[in-house]
């Protein structure tokens, strides 16, 4: 199987490469032809292609013309469409990095471009293969919850631009904190309910932390969403984790049944310590790898249909239409109503 990677925009791009240039079967071809865009000191390119140890073309159009099976996008948010229809022109299955666009007319392009050409369209949303998910899931939907009434979710990390500037840049990102960390828990919610529609949205955000360093985009923000299955989430998607935070950032969700309440950490599994050369608590994770689990899904399918699977783009653009909502209820200061 060929399987091409196109950008190393993202900061997952470099793992997506290290993982499927160690997995057997598999042939990787790797391009980030905007490499010259980024800033100073960001390695990209060539460059990082060298450092991996990854074959590189200098084009996107030599990786299409290399025959790839599938192809992972992994630029700047506002350049996913572009690289997803030309995938879809070359009759090829595309797993886009979140979210799946920064506009909803481009989502919906994005959509229709992969439909009409046949080809498969997933959105990066690895948690859906978190342990710990899967027992939340079991626990809704066996009935052992009985109907949910709250969800509490947070997804906190630390500021993303030390690693990628583009991420602090509204026109490129699409905005910040929001944008970047509601849709991983708006899409669990979006799979655990199976089928319920989110129907109101209100946010409130701020960036009282890093304003200091001069971020303009959101910081830190709690989204509040009602479904129509009579469910009330609330999502803290802040960036509220220090430089030197042990981890990069974490994701749990509380959740009130009828009959049950549930925790759940999906990167809960660590062993902690002390650094005594560096004078600093670690934590060391030895969890399931929930990026190669959701990379060999979308390759070779995830068997049994009660199985989770990868989301695809009618799903990233629900998570994405409540980011959104999120945005316009902020700058109003009133909730905002979904369409049907």
């Amino acid at each position: 199987m060929k399987v091409g990677v196109l950008s190393f925009a993202h900061v997952h791009a470099a793992g997506y490469a290290k993982l499927l240039s160690g997995m057997d079967g598999v042939e990787l071809l790797t391009s980030d032809p905007d490499a010259g865009s980024a800033p100073a000191g960001e390695v990209r390119g060539s460059a990082l292609a060298g450092q991996l140890g990854v074959p590189y073309a200098a084009t996107y159009q030599e990786v299409f013309d290399w025959g790839p099976d599938a192809v992972i996008v992994a630029s700047e948010n506002s350049g996913h469409r572009p690289l997803v229809e030309l995938a879809a022109k070359h009759g090829v299955d595309v797993l886009c990095e979140k979210p799946l666009a920064t506009t909803v007319e481009d989502g919906e392009a994005m959509v229709a471009a992969c439909r009409e050409a046949g080809v498969r369209l997933g959105v990066a949303y690895p948690v859906r293969f978190s342990h710990a998910y899967a027992a939340l899931r079991e626990a809704v939907r066996s009935g052992g919850t009985g109907r949910v009434l709250t969800v509490a979710g947070a997804n906190n990390g630390r500021l993303p631009a030390d690693a990628r500037a583009w991420f602090t840049d509204p026109l490129l990102a699409g905005g910040g904190a929001l944008m970047d960390h509601t849709v991983h828990i708006a899409d669990l919610l979006d799979d655990l309910f199976g089928g319920a529609r989110a129907e109101e949205v209100y946010a409130q955000t701020n960036n009282v932390m890093y304003a200091a360093d001069g971020v303009e985009v959101e910081t830190a923000g709690l989204v509040t969403v009602r479904y129509d299955n009579g469910a009330v989430a609330t999502i803290d998607c802040s960036w509220s984790h220090p430089d030197h935070h042990p981890t990069w950032g974490g994701l749990e969700l509380q959740l009130v049944g009828e009959r049950a309440t549930v925790e759940m950490d999906a990167f809960g599994q660590v062993v902690s310590g002390f650094d005594d050369s560096r004078r600093e608590g670690v934590l060391l994770p030895w969890g399931g790898d929930l990026d190669g689990a959701m990379v060999r899904a979308f390759l070779h399918g995830t068997g049994p249909r009660s199985a989770v699977q990868v989301a695809d783009g009618e799903a990233g653009l629900r998570s994405l239409r409540i980011a959104l909502a999120g945005y316009a209820s902020a700058r109003s200061g009133q909730p905002v109503r979904l369409e049907g």
